[in-house]
């Protein structure tokens, strides 16, 4: 939903090493059922996962399988790892059901390609731009396991253009979001984040990350005194229309919320390098486009925001392969649902609106 540290990578052998040790696991170890329970059980303990009996040994098997899909994929050729974090144990189905649940519908996906405005039609995007060297970016956060992702990817494109026109870099509060935004959006169920940016312009605001502290749990009652005190403002939105061009146009202005299919079993491990595994347009996790570039070898990138925490994927980061026409929409569906919040003027906020009866 829109909802980690690991065992160190490794080359070829397997990707990890054991947390605390930097003995690799070898295809030895893989292949003795009793060498792989001692490394779930270390895995547990790093992870600080509580089991019954029954549970424990369902997990193991599930815990086994994935292990023996990061080694087999480690071993391939491709441009990217993977390394067991803290999903260790979950299938996919119960990942994407967990994490992978923004509420996006395929009606909604193509809304961009309808739209006949877009601001930065005529942009010149540079060759490479990384919003985190200008300090519009904050640092990575973690859901933990509430699929608010939606609140995540729109803040983090708030965040951004909050300080391209203010100078002034200020974390937003996500959980307001989660409690305030329940017109159209679902919380911990999920949400979108184009509601998310009528939410904040039609209610003045949003405030900080500090004032509003996340708690990732649904069920609250909004703050109506905290979601007042203002810290951000925008003039709303735009949706990027579908395409690398247009994505890549907007991008160079300011960071971009979009949509992705989250869920695959490569992206859930991913560990390092440019991902270009296989994924659909299945759109169930919100993200944020920070910037884009090229390797030494040619290959271009989107460098994507999540919010798993900073020890998931690079420090929290995945680079995501632009591969032209290879993908219609981008991999994962990245093209397809992008938008980003309009801020004209240089004004922060930070004051304190007219309490409402009603939100």
């Amino acid at each position: 939903m829109l909802k980690v540290t690991a065992l160190l990578a490794l080359a070829v052998a397997l990707g990890f090493a054991v947390a605390g040790s930097s003995t690799p696991i070898t295809d030895k170890d893989l292949a003795s059922e009793e060498n792989l329970w001692d490394l779930y059980e270390q895995w547990r303990s790093h992870h600080t996962v509580a089991r019954d009996l029954e549970d424990k040994r369902r997990r193991f098997n599930v815990f086994k399988n994935n292990v023996k899909y990061i080694h087999e994929i480690n071993k391939m050729d491709k441009p990217y790892k993977l390394k067991l974090n803290k999903f260790g144990d979950m299938t996919r189905e119960e990942f994407r059901s967990t994490f992978a649940g923004s509420k996006i519908d395929h009606h909604q996906m193509f809304r961009g390609s309808r739209r006949g405005k877009f601001t930065y039609q005529n942009a010149d995007p540079p060759r490479s731009i990384d919003w985190r060297q200008k300090g519009a970016v904050t640092e990575v956060k973690n859901q933990g396991s509430c699929g608010s992702c939606w609140a995540f990817s729109a803040v983090a494109a708030v965040e951004g253009i909050n300080q391209i026109k203010t100078k002034q870099l200020v974390s937003l509060s996500e959980q307001e979001l989660i409690d305030c935004d329940t017109k159209y959006d679902y919380g911990c169920s999920g949400g979108i984040m184009q509601h998310a940016f009528e939410f904040i312009q039609q209610n003045g605001g949003i405030t900080s990350e500090e004032n509003y502290p996340y708690v990732g749990k649904d069920g609250q009652e909004c703050n109506v005194k905290k979601h007042s005190q203002v810290a951000a403002v925008i003039d709303g939105y735009e949706v990027v229309p579908i395409g690398e061009t247009s994505l890549m146009k907007a991008v160079a202005q300011q960071p971009v919320s979009v949509a992705i299919e989250g869920s695959s079993r490569d992206f859930m491990f991913y560990s390092e390098g440019v991902y270009d595994g296989e994924c659909g347009v299945h759109l169930d996790h919100g993200v944020a486009v920070v910037g884009y570039g090229e390797t030494k070898e040619g290959q271009k990138y989107w460098i994507v925001k999540n919010s798993w925490g900073a020890e998931w994927g690079e420090k929290g980061y995945v680079r995501m392969a632009i591969n032209g026409t290879k993908y219609p929409v981008g991999i994962c569906g990245i093209e397809a649902m992008a938008s980003f919040p309009i801020k004209t003027s240089s004004s922060s906020g930070h004051e304190e609106l007219p309490l409402k009866d009603e939100l």
